[in-house]
């Protein structure tokens, strides 16, 4: 764990942390808490009691997803899923799939390398984790297999094996036996992902597999990267956490080196995930808020939702 002094200048008293949580004036109180999708024991610390105790104290707690019932993690797999009997080979163009297949294999031999010793001591060994992560990806659709190639660098997967904040909370809500719920369906995250079409998903991958490759090869850097956002988050910085792309669920493909068409697709797939996975899901979200406050006026709900929504 980084100490406040590497985060946050100057440095703040645990008091004083700007905290991401919203009041919902009501008697009793609910509550808003943003969380961001890394492993909790690198933000814990950080996040100010005012926080912890409207966690403790509330009644209900919603997540975006129910990530503690075991058919949340399958509708997830299945709707991640080529329809029956097809194949990223037979789908994807022949240069992007075997571009696709050297990148994998580059990550399966270098996954050894990038395990920590706390990994290894509580029996994670790589090629389990490569397994988990990778091992179907031939049955994936390209546009799940996309974010799982901008899943697999070393920094994240050096995070693996650590709950991240959200299921954390799920964890401890349940272990507090409070009463939990989920604001939305699997198919209602899933479905806008799918909705992209053919070329927009091909543009997409090439373009994942461009950075990684440029990555590998010591010619590009990520601008911004899942230790900023923690660094950001501990810090309480709301601006840079909301407000810039690579917090978000989906890559931002926009750059100054894609050519004039490509920049159009770019630009075509920015707006589509802004329009479903922003402002359409927002929208349906407040409202079964709004529903669950009016159905239970005299209980007080915690709802952690990602930051970066």
């Amino acid at each position: 764990m980084f100490v406040l002094t590497q985060l946050c200048l100057p440095l703040p008293q645990q008091s004083e942390l700007n905290s991401f949580l919203w009041t919902i004036k009501r008697d009793p109180p609910s509550y808003f808490f943003g969380t961001i999708h890394v492993p909790y024991t690198r933000v814990w610390d950080f996040i100010p009691e005012n926080s912890k105790k409207a966690f403790q104290h509330s009644h209900i707690v919603y997540f975006e997803l129910d990530l503690t019932d075991p058919y949340t993690i399958s509708a997830l797999t299945s709707c991640q899923l080529l329809p029956q009997g097809e194949n990223l080979q037979d789908v994807l163009p022949h240069d992007i799939y075997h571009r696709l297949k050297r990148h994998l294999e580059y990550v399966k031999l270098m996954m050894p390398s990038w395990m920590t010793p706390d990994q290894r001591g509580k029996g994670l060994y790589a090629d389990y984790l490569f397994n988990a992560i990778a091992g179907n990806w031939e049955r994936k659709r390209p546009v799940w297999v996309m974010l799982m190639v901008n899943s697999l660098t070393e920094v994240d997967i050096k995070s693996r094996g650590v709950p991240v904040l959200d299921l954390y909370l799920a964890q401890e809500a349940e272990r507090l036996k409070k009463q939990t719920g989920a604001v939305e369906k699997v198919e209602e995250q899933c479905h806008p992902l799918n909705g992209l079409n053919f070329s927009q998903v091909v543009f997409a991958l090439n373009q994942t597999l461009l950075q990684q490759e440029s990555l590998r090869a010591g010619s590009f850097q990520i601008p911004y990267t899942t230790e900023d956002l923690i660094k950001h988050y501990n810090c309480g910085d709301l601006n840079s956490i909301i407000f810039n792309h690579d917090t978000s669920q989906v890559p931002n493909f926009i750059n100054a080196t894609l050519l004039a068409h490509e920049r159009i697709t770019a630009q075509e797939i920015d707006s589509y995930f802004r329009q479903e996975l922003i402002y359409k899901r927002n929208e349906r979200m407040g409202r079964r808020v709004k529903d669950l406050l009016e159905e239970y006026p005299d209980k007080s709900f915690f709802f952690a939702f990602g930051a970066g929504m």
